[in-house]
C-alpha cells in the first residue's frame, strides 16, 4: 500500500491507533474486530464446554466475516501427555457439528506451562 500526499500521516497515526486497540484482518477487504462475530461466539462456547480446564482459548474468523474459515488457539492442560495430532483431533471432535458448514480450520494447541 502507497501512502503519500498530506492525509499520509493521518493514515498512518489512524493504523498505529488501531493496531495498539483491537485486531485487523487484511484481506480483499480490511475489517477490524472489536466484538467477536456469532460464529466465533458458537465455537468458543462449544470449546469452553468440551475444555473446562483451557487457561487460554481465542476463537478468529479469518474468512472475513462470512464464517467459512476459523483459526483456534486454545491451551489446556487436557492436552498434557498428549501429541499434537491427538491434541488436534480432540478439538475436532469437539467441534464436529460445526466443521460441516467450514471450508477450513486451523487448530493451534499447547500445554499451559508450569
Amino acid at each position: 500500500m502507497m501512502l503519500a500526499g498530506k492525509g499520509a500521516g493521518n493514515v498512518i497515526s489512524s493504523l498505529r491507533f488501531l493496531f495498539r486497540n483491537q485486531t485487523l484482518v487484511l484481506g480483499p477487504s480490511w475489517r477490524c474486530f472489536s466484538t467477536q462475530t456469532d460464529g466465533e461466539v458458537r465455537i468458543t462456547k462449544v470449546l469452553k464446554e468440551k475444555f473446562p480446564q483451557a487457561s487460554s482459548l481465542k476463537v478468529v474468523d479469518i474468512s472475513g466475516g462470512c464464517g467459512a474459515m476459523y483459526e483456534v488457539y486454545i491451551e489446556s492442560s487436557e492436552f498434557k501427555g498428549k501429541r499434537t495430532i491427538q491434541q488436534h483431533q480432540l478439538v475436532n471432535q469437539a467441534l464436529k457439528e460445526e466443521i460441516q458448514g467450514m471450508h477450513g480450520l486451523r487448530i493451534f494447541t499447547d500445554v499451559p506451562k508450569q
